[in-house]
């Protein structure tokens, strides 16, 4: 196992060697309003715009859009994880297409050719753009590659359709800030939360759970975060599956040197807390945390349970992503991809 060197977190040259990593979390808030303000004009034109029967979702963040509208929406709306479109979407149904790839290029085109209506997050210039072009098309422009933005200006224009509660982009940029101010490279570890959970994941193997449906969506952005980081495993599940792995963790020695590396990492839980968790959720997270304390396994949370859904969202997840830079810089990965 390599080993992490907390000294990094506050040394100079080494976070400006990882400028690369620490600089797109930095500036996730100002590119949250870069893209709401390009997509606002078009956004203004969709109201009152006929309800369809239903809305698809494909591309990076569409469960995200799911979890977010599911529960509001007044007609159904399905995130569609697989290669073209359900065998049913026709001129009825709106298709909603999140960013790139050969899928999204597959679903566009199946899309207009049945006669639905389609909109599209993307680059003007992109090659998604050009192949939707069509009177049946909206595009959403957005400029950058990270999806949360892109599913935020969405989800603005879905509830400008009638399709989806207000969200205000501006709130949840603010909320972005507020954890790059607090998750900066010049606040010591201290004083710094994302630094501290770094050191708290470094030696061991992260179990990632969320209460919520929105916090377990969190919760595996999260996962997938750390592994890249750190090229371990890190798993995001939930609580029936996450049990048996604290219940079959080796007893900590009390008598090992600290200062040791071990090859075998224990687990470490993690609780993400967005504040919408009911009474069942309250129950798998006791159970979580009675058997974490039996097998003297750590726990850390990331909570923030104040604003909006989607401020809620884009804080825990802008935590754990901050504390993942943190965990690759400590272990020296910062220049891998």
């Amino acid at each position: 196992m390599v080993e992490f060197d907390d000294g990094r977190l506050d040394d100079a040259e080494a976070l400006e060697g990882a400028d690369r990593l620490l600089r797109p979390l930095a500036e996730a808030g100002a590119r949250l309003r870069r893209e709401a303000a390009a997509a606002e004009p078009v956004i203004a034109s969709l109201a009152g715009e006929e309800r369809p029967r239903a809305v698809i979702a494909v591309g990076p963040e569409a469960r995200l859009l799911r979890a977010v509208l599911e529960p509001v929406c007044p007609v159904p709306f399905v995130a569609w994880p697989s290669l073209g479109l359900p065998g049913w979407v026709g001129p009825l149904d709106h298709v909603v297409v999140l960013g790139g790839g050969p899928q999204a290029l597959t679903c566009v085109h199946e899309a207009l050719r049945r006669g639905s209506r389609v909109i599209v997050t993307a680059p003007e210039d992109s090659m998604l753009a050009r192949q939707s072009e069509s009177r049946a098309t909206t595009l959403l422009p957005v400029s950058s590659g990270d999806p949360l933005p892109a599913a935020i200006v969405a989800l603005a224009a879905l509830h400008e359709m009638g399709l989806g509660a207000p969200i205000s982009p501006p709130a949840v940029a603010d909320a972005l800030d507020v954890v790059a101010a607090e998750s900066g490279h010049v606040l010591d570890i201290a004083s710094n939360p994302a630094k501290a959970l770094a050191i708290e994941l470094a030696d061991s193997q992260p179990v990632i759970w969320g209460g919520s449906v929105l916090a377990a969506r969190a919760s595996r952005r999260i996962a997938e975060a750390v592994r890249t980081a750190s090229g371990r495993v890190a798993l995001a599940a939930d609580a029936a599956e996450l049990l048996p792995i604290i219940a079959g963790s080796r007893p900590r020695d009390p008598f090992a040197d600290p200062f040791e590396a071990s090859e075998e990492a224990r687990p470490a839980l993690v609780i993400v807390d967005d504040g919408y968790g009911d009474a069942e959720n309250d129950e798998q997270r006791d159970a979580l945390e009675e058997n974490a304390r039996v097998m003297d396994v750590r726990v850390c949370a990331l909570a923030h349970t104040t604003g909006s859904t989607m401020e809620r969202y884009a804080t825990v997840l802008a935590k754990g992503l901050f504390a993942a830079a943190y965990l690759q810089i400590g272990l020296g990965r910062e220049h891998r991809r």
